[in-house]
């Protein structure tokens, strides 16, 4: 009967649940994670080896004999790629989508990511910044995914249309094209609480504030639906359904992680809306390992002032995390002080990057 029903729910296109993590996350064996677009590349920088950790960077993208042609595209957007290995298992996962599919697009087609061995896809919050390229990419690469492949989200506001109302300017900031999604095959899948992604990773599901941390909201949500874009109000907080606008809170934002066999957890949080911190400690929470390996995302500390983000780099300190890799949002002051602060644990990664973590 649950067969039944389930089966009827994909066909409907409706958003399926996630399954709720049962027992221990599982343990793996070797992670690489593809930064497949961020917001700029360097491609002179010569690959090396730190500590445990194989850094591979992209270069040129020229080689065989053939003349220059297509490059890397860099773009203040954030799309990560995840192989993660299990004895003989081999899993792919796609953790978001940067802003275009241009970008997307081309850069996984010259990384060498092919998208029929993708096993899941992971949407970390609905700005467009993270979601703008995933119609395109998900109609330039038709027939090609796996049927009903899972794309997981953090709940029904990653759906709604947003305006940006931090600086530099207010506009619309746009909206997660369900009608697209439906059209697909894919099965959406909300994972508001932990699960499972691709039988390798895990979800966090939503992300409690339990530290210091502070929201700064930089985006509104409007409720409703129109013309089919938007998100539905009576699958929303009660006290958000009878509103027309409201401050963006990232309820629904989710962090994804692997839990490294003797090493610990490899935590990807994306953009950390509600704090890296947090993002690590549910991670921590959820899995029950204590112990990180790595964090690699949007640590989002740009906007805030030098204070706060010194609270973050000793709070980071505390955690004792091996390796530190901010990208996208975390801003320039952040790096200049964690490279003076905990110098032996971060590393410097770009558009194309691959960093490799085995047990």
């Amino acid at each position: 009967m649950f067969s039944a029903v389930v089966a009827t729910l994909i066909g409907s296109g409706k958003p399926l649940r996630a399954e709720a993590i049962a027992g221990k996350v599982p343990e793996i064996d070797r992670v690489a994670v593809r930064v497949v677009v961020d917001s700029y590349q360097f491609a002179v920088a010569p690959s090396r080896k730190v500590a445990d950790v194989e850094i591979e960077h992209f270069g040129w993208g020229i080689g065989g004999g053939k003349p220059p042609g297509k490059t890397l595209i860099s773009e203040f957007g954030l799309s990560m790629h995840v192989e993660s290995r299990r004895g003989a298992e081999t899993r792919h996962v796609l953790v978001d989508f940067g802003f275009t599919s241009d970008a997307l697009v081309n850069n996984a087609t010259l990384v060498g990511i092919d998208p029929a061995a993708l096993d899941a896809l992971v949407l970390s919050h609905g700005h467009y910044d993270h979601f703008g390229s995933l119609a395109g990419f998900l109609k330039q690469n038709d027939g090609k995914l796996k049927a009903k492949l899972p794309i997981y989200i953090g709940g029904e506001d990653a759906f709604c249309s947003r305006e940006w109302t931090a600086p530099p300017v207010r506009g619309d900031f746009g909206a997660l094209d369900r009608k697209a999604l439906e059209g697909a095959n894919v099965a959406v899948t909300y994972a508001e609480g932990p699960a499972l992604v691709a039988d390798h990773g895990f979800t966090t599901g939503h992300i409690g504030q339990t530290s210091f941390e502070k929201l700064l909201s930089p985006s509104a949500m409007k409720i409703g639906v129109d013309h089919g874009i938007g998100c539905y109000a009576e699958k929303l907080r009660e006290d958000e359904r009878t509103k027309a606008v409201v401050p963006d809170q990232f309820r629904h934002e989710i962090a994804t992680a692997f839990n490294l066999k003797g090493r610990g957890l490899i935590v990807l949080t994306s953009c950390s809306h509600r704090g890296v911190i947090n993002a690590i400690k549910q991670a921590q929470a959820t899995s029950g390992v204590s112990k990180v390996h790595a964090v690699i995302g949007g640590f989002h500390l740009a906007p805030y002032k030098e204070d706060y983000v010194r609270d973050t780099i000793a709070a980071l300190k505390g955690i004792d995390i091996d390796h530190v890799i901010p990208l996208h949002c975390t801003g320039e002051p952040f790096y200049e002080m964690a490279k003076a602060e905990m110098p032996n644990k971060l590393l410097r990664s770009y558009t194309g990057t691959r960093l490799i973590f085995a047990a």
